[in-house]
């Protein structure tokens, strides 16, 4: 379902369902971008932890980003549901 579906879609519920996830994925990417952001540049932030300054942290905050910035497109794109042709 595309954008231009989702707004001549007659069914409230579905477009209440559609809005609500929409807004759960912009929520949960930022969350997942912020928290790839804070572990990426921990030095910066002044973190004295182990983890935080370890190859393992740098690739696990790399793996949040992506799926953070992913997350947000999918929010953005709002195509939940496949066609069935």
């Amino acid at each position: 379902m595309s954008l231009e579906e989702f707004e001549n879609t007659p069914d409230p519920k579905t477009r209440r369902y559609i809005l609500m996830r929409s807004i759960s994925d912009f929520g949960m990417g930022l969350l997942y971008v912020g928290i790839g952001t804070v572990i990426m540049f921990a030095r910066q932030f002044n973190f004295q932890n182990e983890f935080a300054m370890s190859w393992a942290a740098k690739i696990f905050a790399g793996l949040a980003m992506i799926y953070g910035v992913w997350r947000i497109y999918r929010g953005y794109k709002k195509d939940y549901f496949k066609k069935n042709d």
